[in-house]
This record gives C-alpha cells, structure tokens and sequence, in this order.
C-alpha cells in the first residue's frame, strides 16, 4: 500500500484539540450532534472520509437537529454582517437589483412563516434568480418534503464548508 500524504488543512484538523476541532466543525454546521458524530470519527484518511461521515452523520439528524443546524444560517439575501463565510456563499444575490432583494425578503418571510425556519439552500453558485425560483417551488412542498429537502441542502453546504476547512495550506 502507498503512503499518501494528507491534505495540509485535514492533517492540522485532525491534530487539533477537541475544543478547537469542535469549534472549526460549529463554523461549518451549527447542529451539536452533526459536530459531534465527526469529531468522534477523527482521524480521517481521506477529506473523502470525512464527507462521508458528515452525509452520515447529516442523514441520521433528527428534526431538533436540523432546527439548531437552520440556526446557524442567515435568511438568503441578508448575510449576517462580519460573516465572510454567509457573505461568499450569498454572493449570487450581492448584485441582484432592488425588486429582486424586495422579493427575496418576501418569499423569506412567507416561507418562514410556513415552515417555521429561515429557507435554506446551497446558495454557493447560483444566482439570485435561481434561489428565487427555488424558494417560489419549494413553498409548496409539504412540511416533510421540505425536511428533507433541507437536510439534502444542509449537506451540500456542509460539504463545501469541510472542503475549504481540509484545502486550507496555513
């Protein structure tokens, strides 16, 4: 068997302390059991065994789960300020007109009101048209759908956010 090395940014997380491996995992997800079930899997071999563990640990949340996880992430269309991370990941709505954002606020609100959480997709990438469309379909989902809609969301972005964590060189 050939020795690979690790990523740099896989290494350094598996060498970290718990506190500190915990906290760079709440940086990408806010659920406690997520953060949790992949601290306790360290090491991993691969940054493929650490997405792995978190689309495992992401299908077994329950809903209490996924309501702390939501908390973490701020309406589309209003990153929170100081928050590189909600600011990147939004970015196909920094550009998008007035009405757009106007709009943006409305499905926001109307969705919150429905489901009774902000609406959560994996913005990265997309425009803010597509993520208006996304909310305008997803509304009509019923509230399990949604659920799990959610929970397919919440591991894509968990997936980028370990990615960058892993890649980072310092």
């Amino acid at each position: 068997m050939t020795s690979t090395s690790l990523p740099p940014g896989l290494a350094r997380f598996n060498d970290l302390e718990e506190s500190a491996a915990l906290a760079a995992l709440h940086e990408a997800c806010a659920s406690t059991t997520w953060a949790n079930r992949l601290l306790a899997a360290r090491p991993y071999t691969t940054a493929e065994d650490l997405y792995a563990a978190s689309d495992a640990a992401m299908a077994e949340l329950t809903t209490a789960d996924l309501e702390e996880a939501m908390a973490g992430h701020p309406p589309i269309g209003r990153p929170e300020p100081g928050d590189p991370t909600s600011a990147r990941e939004q970015r196909g709505m920094a550009g998008a007109s007035e009405e757009l954002k106007a709009e943006m606020l409305e499905l926001n609100l109307a969705y919150q009101e429905k489901f009774g959480h902000v609406f959560l997709i994996c913005a990265t990438g997309r425009t803010g048209e597509q993520m208006r469309d996304a909310v305008r379909e997803r509304i009509g989902n019923a509230p399990e759908r949604e659920r799990e809609m959610v929970r397919t969301e919440l591991g894509k972005i968990n997936r980028i956010r370990l990615a960058r964590l892993v890649e980072e060189d310092a």
